[in-house]
């Protein structure tokens, strides 16, 4: 006579029995995808900035650090290496390298960004434990090689993401407010005048724009405005805070790195002025 218990173990090794059987799966429809008849016009390139960096450290730190630790960037620049270039990260993944900041209204730049490691020591030793703004006697000379090097990887870069010259970016230009590379001595004015790389101002525009009494007549609003303009995130009060002067010192670094002050003075006016001109209608 079955008992009750009988019964139960019964229907559940039925079950059990039932659940490991093989289920086949429906076949999958086939179907055509079509990536040539129509096309978008509301689409850009995905990758839109170029982001130079320095290490602040040697060759084989700097491919430790950036192979091995939570920081990566695409491509790294090694100063004793010949002639190449590490691609660290492939252009389609996302490297972590630009961190916390904003330009051009982009506030995560890592996800739309190249970035690009130069191995440099930035501040020179003797100099790294003074506080306030480092004038360029500070920072370290980059080899003329590694000058190349960036030149030639830059321009097929641009080239080919069409990236806008106004968006080949310092780690300065973007987080302003916690770095300041790759410093007073990257050649940003020879990247453009010899390799069109990159955007810089007209000598006559500067010229004319050095006006005091236009500087004096400019409120300091309107002239952050044209900072935020070309792609500086700052604030838009009637004072030169220190947040403010970060910002400054950001772009003097970029466009007067001989005399990086964090002061707004008449030649840092006349050089914004002379960029908004420029390249105000390419943004």
């Amino acid at each position: 006579m079955k008992t009750f218990a009988h019964v139960l173990s019964g229907t559940l090794l039925a079950l059990t029995l039932a659940s490991c059987a093989t289920v086949t799966p429906a076949p999958t429809p086939k179907f055509i995808i079509d990536d040539a008849t129509y096309h978008a016009t509301g689409q850009n390139e995905r990758i839109q900035f170029i982001v130079l960096h320095y290490t602040a450290e040697n060759d084989a730190d700097s491919l430790d650090i950036l192979t091995n630790g939570n920081v990566s960037a695409h491509y790294l620049i090694p100063k004793n290496d010949g002639d190449k270039i590490y691609q660290l990260v492939f252009d389609d993944k996302r490297a972590w390298h630009a961190g916390n900041g904003s330009f051009a209204g982009r506030s995560v730049i890592n996800d739309t960004a190249i970035g690009i490691e130069i191995v440099n020591e930035g501040i020179a030793k003797e100099f790294r434990g003074e506080k306030g703004y480092h004038p360029a006697a500070h920072f370290v000379e980059f080899d003329d090689l590694q000058i190349q090097k960036v030149a030639f990887l830059v321009k097929h870069l641009a080239e080919k993401y069409r990236i806008k010259p106004t968006q080949i970016i310092a780690h300065s230009d973007l987080a302003p407010q916690r770095k300041i590379d790759p410093g007073a001595k990257f050649p940003w004015q020879r990247l453009y005048q010899d390799y069109q790389i990159g955007a810089w101002y007209d000598a006559a525009d500067k010229a004319a724009f050095m006006d005091a009494a236009l500087f004096s007549q400019t409120s300091i609003p309107e002239i952050k405005a044209l900072l935020r303009n070309y792609g500086y995130a700052i604030n838009d009060t009637p004072e030169w805070d220190k947040a403010s002067q970060n910002v400054v010192y950001a772009f003097q670094l970029h466009f007067r790195p001989q005399q990086p002050t964090g002061q707004m003075d008449l030649e840092t006016f006349a050089i914004l002025k002379a960029l908004d001109k420029k390249y105000n209608n390419e943004r």
